[in-house]
């Protein structure tokens, strides 16, 4: 069975009999123990490895223990760390000055072990706490990026087919089929709803890595989702497949899928209104099938192209106050995020003779 590590503690002292003891109290103890000799060797390990506490020897020739701490505080990655001194007695301006420069507590040498291991214990249990706080925080802010995301793709279908439907912009026979859009992307929506509220992740990751989704199938859903639009503004959506005799089917839960090749056709729709689009299934690298959506609209510049999947970036921020307004810049950095977590990949390409190809190679799921 494997070990639980308490926590991973940086022990830094010029004292080679104190490191050996300070480490095997702190080792039988279930911590992990890193050791430095000095100031410059302590901020070096703690910068590649980030304990969870340093406990830091106030009196240390060369950098003593207060540079050591004043240089933490200068630090991104380390400033946040808790950091316990070790002094020689209870000089009152001695711990203050450690207080003042960020140590969150100290204990005096020599010390009793029962103390050491309690002030260890507690700032070490407040700091994983903390980190877990914050590893929940950034969690739920990651859900509410994709719900409110991901939600206004089917949204603006229903919004698309009631207004046709409002100002009867087509005939009877065409309207169970927008009816059907509509109902159909309401439905999309409470589906992403309920995956991501009720759903735990353990569970869904756990769905994701035995699932299978067809891309024949998807194409064909996303032709009956948005060729309606495209006709709308006189355009077509082109659809081929290239060495797929049978069923193209890969490891990915279909309702991702969907909502991964969904945001590529909504952001072909945005940023290349005039432009036709095809999209293709085809074979990728060995044991992988790709699908792939080309546009003839502006494409990429090279000099913004290493920006492309970053989050809250607009490609074409203030170009067009419309598409700035709809715009979160999410779309494109979850769904390589949500396709890496799959297992496959997503990128982007120059088309030749102009404008954009998007990507997106997954793994074949053998039926």
């Amino acid at each position: 069975m494997k070990k639980v590590v308490a926590g991973r503690i940086l022990v830094v002292d010029d004292q080679p009999a104190n490191l050996r003891v300070v480490g095997a109290l702190l080792s039988r103890n279930g911590y992990e123990v890193l050791s430095a000799a000095n100031g410059e060797q302590a901020l070096a390990i703690a910068s590649e490895t980030l304990p969870d506490l340093i406990l830091l020897d106030v009196l240390m020739p060369g950098m003593d223990g207060f540079a050591v701490l004043s240089e933490i505080k200068l630090r991104e990655p380390l400033m946040r760390l808790p950091v316990v001194c070790l002094t020689a007695a209870r000089d009152r301006e001695q711990l203050l000055r450690a207080f003042d420069a960020g140590a969150v507590d100290y204990v005096t040498k020599p010390f009793l072990p029962e103390e050491l291991l309690a002030r260890v214990s507690a700032h070490v249990g407040l700091k994983l706490t903390r980190d877990r706080l914050e590893r929940v925080a950034r969690e739920r802010q990651e859900l509410v990026n994709l719900v409110a995301h991901d939600l206004k793709n089917p949204l603006s279908s229903v919004l698309f087919a009631s207004d046709i439907l409002r100002n009867n912009g087509v005939g009877p026979e065409r309207v169970p089929r927008y009816l059907e859009t509509i109902y159909e992307s309401a439905s999309d929506a409470l589906g992403y709803i309920k995956r991501y509220l009720e759903t735990q992740r353990s569970r869904r990751e756990d769905t994701e890595r035995n699932a299978s989704a067809s891309l024949n199938e998807t194409i064909d859903w996303l032709q009956n989702r948005y060729g309606l639009q495209f006709e709308a503004r006189s355009r077509c959506m082109r659809i081929s497949s290239i060495g797929t005799q049978d069923d193209a089917t890969v490891a990915i839960d279909p309702l991702v899928l969907r909502q991964v090749a969904e945001n590529l056709v909504t952001n072909a729709m945005k940023y290349a209104p005039e432009s036709d689009l095809d999209i293709t299934c085809r074979p990728g690298a060995p044991g992988y099938w790709q699908l792939v959506l080309e546009d003839r609209g502006p494409g990429i510049p090279p000099s913004r192209q290493r920006e492309l999947f970053k989050p809250f970036v607009r490609m074409h921020e203030g170009g067009n106050p419309e598409i700035d307004s709809n715009s979160t810049g999410l779309g494109l950095s979850l769904a390589k995020q949500i396709i890496a977590n799959a297992g496959g990949q997503l990128w982007y390409e120059d088309r030749e003779g102009g404008g954009s190809r998007f990507v997106l190679e997954l793994a074949e799921r053998k039926l």
